[in-house]
């Protein structure tokens, strides 16, 4: 296990009416707050309502930025930037999933910043300060409520790239499980798909003497598996959509379920470039990827994915030898994400290879990528050429 460090300071109310407290979560940051939210399903569903007699009742001044993209536009942070210095905002509340969230740290971090907020993308800048920002979750999926970490696309440069820091934690995160009832059925797939892939970004890794951190991994990806079917084929099953929401903060929070490992991250580096040229949903281009880079370096440390095929999948080795036991995992992954819906190629977004050389050079635009197997360029492509 490797020396480490580890802090989280977001504050999380979790469970079905939480969005009562809000308004006193939100009173301690001051007055004028920026509500962010997307395409606007927290007004039909209610939600925002809500929301605003919360801030109401403390008085608060609400500045609005809505239309918050699935993958979320720099021209949208841009706005907020704006909406920030102009209206003079004390907090940024986001109302959404992931993406809205992801838009509402880079906007908290470029509204103290003097250069373009893109510069923290690009490894140009680090973020030395931000605005306090708090969140109401209605998307399992990204841990965006409880770590630091952002992804923003810039749609014209064909870029989308992600960035961290200890200054864009939420303050506190309202997590009420009965906001996800009516998340419609593939995001809903795309999200367990994203929380399992947080998940083998951090298992698969060349780091020894880990059990820990190893089981920790191993209880989140089996509770998974147990809740999935439940909250697709009953979307109002409270339980069922409970553990999915508190297994997707505990997936990515500051890395509480791998400190004292090395991670891995590059099937999300190669996810990034296809949906920052295709745009389609992030869960989804995991699905694809993530069973392919395993085929591709299962045999760096074989061991693990023999384990994971016996503890997550319960498959007995038996007779099987060690290349057979963990190419049974690999499938069992794919038969899985299949199982519940996820797409499996990329021809299911109509996509072929006319990318392909773009995509892997700028997957690799900062050196190589990964760490369970360094990927160059050629491998990348590799891995691409097996997604179609």
């Amino acid at each position: 296990m490797l020396s480490f460090t580890f802090q989280n300071p977001t504050k999380i109310l979790f469970g079905e009416g939480m969005i009562a407290r809000l308004g006193e979560q939100t009173r301690p940051y001051g007055t004028t707050v920026l509500l962010v939210y997307g395409s606007g399903s927290i007004k039909k569903s209610g939600l925002y309502d809500q929301v605003i007699e919360q801030l109401k009742s403390i008085h608060a001044r609400v500045v609005e930025l809505s239309g918050i993209e699935p993958n979320p536009r720099l021209t949208s942070v841009h706005k907020g930037i704006e909406l920030c210095r102009s209206e003079k905002v004390d907090l940024i509340l986001a109302v959404g999933g992931g993406s809205v969230i992801d838009a509402a740290k880079a906007i908290a971090a470029g509204a103290l910043y003097e250069g373009d907020v893109w510069d923290f993308c690009i490894q140009k800048a680090v973020i030395q300060q931000a605005l306090p920002i708090g969140t109401v979750l209605t998307l399992a999926a990204t841990g965006s409520e409880m770590n630091g970490n952002a992804v923003i696309s810039n749609w014209e440069a064909q870029q989308k790239r992600a960035f961290g820091s200890q200054h864009t934690y939420p303050r506190f995160s309202i997590l009420d499980p009965t906001l996800t009832y009516s998340v419609p059925r593939n995001q809903t797939v795309n999200g367990i798909v994203d929380i399992m892939s947080h998940v083998f970004e951090q298992y698969f890794s060349l780091t020894p003497d880990t059990p820990l951190q190893e089981r920790l991994c191993e209880s989140i990806l089996l509770t998974l598996i147990e809740n999935a079917k439940i909250a697709l084929e009953q979307p109002n099953n409270y339980e069922a959509r409970a553990n999915i929401m508190w297994c997707g903060t505990m997936a990515l929070n500051g890395g509480l379920i791998s400190v004292g490992m090395q991670n891995d991250w590059s099937s999300h580096g190669i996810e990034h470039e296809i949906s920052a040229i295709y745009d389609i949903p992030h869960g989804a281009g995991l699905s694809i990827v993530f069973p392919n880079w395993m085929k591709y370096v299962y045999k760096e440390r074989i061991e693990r994915f023999t384990q994971f095929a016996q503890r997550v999948w319960g498959i007995k080795r038996d007779s099987l030898s060690d290349e057979e036991l963990a190419l049974a995992g690999i499938d069992a992954t794919r038969a899985f994400f299949t199982s519940i819906g996820a797409e499996s190629r990329l021809a299911d977004f109509n996509i072929n290879n006319d990318q392909l050389d773009h995509m892997a050079k700028e997957a690799v635009l900062f050196g190589p990528i990964g760490s369970f197997k360094k990927l160059e360029q050629t491998d990348v492509q590799k891995i691409l050429e097996a997604c179609l």
